[in-house]
């Protein structure tokens, strides 16, 4: 456990995760994520070239060498994220303990994305309520795959709430879980791991084999902490008025398995059952029609306040995990 003590790294999550509450993501500092990203599309551009622009059947013999640069790709990005975090920590302890707690603080707070999860899923919201369908699908169009340009009010609803749904795992818990396991250096590999997964991990004819390595390990990483979010939604139902914890939990049982993801399904189903209705369904991506598995029961149809309770949840989410390490740091003392 890195130089710290577990009261020590409790504190120092509690205050990444206060600061990302009421910071978020200044857009005039720089942000790690976006070093991760570049040193991805370098190392792209390195390894397989223009390579991937070529029709499938045109590289078919290549798979294993595309699999393998993949692994690479993954490999070098996770261990230089983690690497240089280590670095930056250790010289600012170095310099002063203080120094080194702030950057800790910091460093952890960029892999955290509480407020800019709820911001996104509100810039949605807010067309909405005022009926703009037009500016509503734009502003789902910047947090979805799909395309959204023909979309209605159930369905931007529908991309909304998905989207905060999964990303309670990638943005809130698996940071977290990792910070508290290793801290920044640790919580930044999963974010490189996540950016590595946004970027190259799509299940296309581009990335299907270049991107499986990336795609793999990203699974790998938030298998434990998705089914963690599983429990903590549903305590989250159980404390919220008007949510279904019963729903929740047995939607997880029963639906989050027929998910294409491992992961993906526990967050989803259980939002879906704490809220009574159907996620899922058909999806459009590059004016082809996908079928994807429809979670929970459609007790009562999706509309834009449904944006606004699974933001309850997240919420809740965050907030409960800021307590318990509040509460674990005041009593290990």
């Amino acid at each position: 456990m890195w130089m710290y003590s577990w009261t020590e790294i409790a504190w120092i999550v509690a205050a990444a995760v206060a600061v990302d509450l009421i910071v978020g993501d200044p857009p005039r500092l720089p942000h790690p994520v976006v070093w991760i990203g570049r040193l991805i599309s370098l190392l792209q551009r390195r390894l397989v070239g223009d390579r991937l622009d070529k029709p499938l059947e045109a590289r078919h013999n290549g798979r294993a060498g595309e699999r393998l640069r993949g692994v690479l790709l993954c490999a070098a990005v996770v261990a230089a994220s983690a690497g240089l975090t280590w670095l930056v920590c250790a010289a600012a302890a170095r310099i002063h303990p203080g120094l080194g707690y702030a950057a800790h603080v910091w460093l952890i707070s960029t892999t955290i994305a509480i407020k800019g999860l709820r911001d996104a899923a509100m810039q949605v919201y807010e067309p909405l309520s005022r009926g703009d369908l037009p500016e509503a699908r734009k502003w789902v169009g910047y947090i979805v795959g799909r395309d959204t340009e023909h979309l209605n009010e159930p369905e931007i609803a529908r991309a909304a709430v998905e989207t905060v749904a999964e990303n309670t795992v990638d943005a809130v818990v698996s940071p977290i879980f990792y910070a508290l396991l290793g801290g920044a250096p640790l919580a930044m590999l999963y974010r490189a791991s996540n950016t590595l997964d946004s970027m190259v991990g799509y299940r296309s004819d581009k990335y299907v084999y270049f991107g499986w390595a990336s795609a793999r390990w990203d699974d790998v990483l938030n298998w434990a902490p998705a089914r963690l979010t599983g429990l903590l939604l549903t305590a989250a139902s159980l404390a919220l008025p008007g949510y279904s914890a019963r729903r929740a939990a047995a939607a997880i049982v029963r639906f989050a398995r027929l998910h294409p993801s491992p992961n993906s399904g526990i967050p989803e189903s259980a939002v879906a059952g704490a809220l009574g209705v159907q996620l899922g369904g058909v999806n459009r991506y590059f004016g082809k029609d996908s079928e994807r598995a429809r979670l929970g029961w459609a007790i009562r149809p999706l509309n834009r306040e449904d944006i606004r309770k699974c933001n309850r949840l997240l919420m809740s989410v965050a907030y409960g995990l800021l307590g318990v390490l509040i509460c674990f740091g005041f009593a290990a003392f």
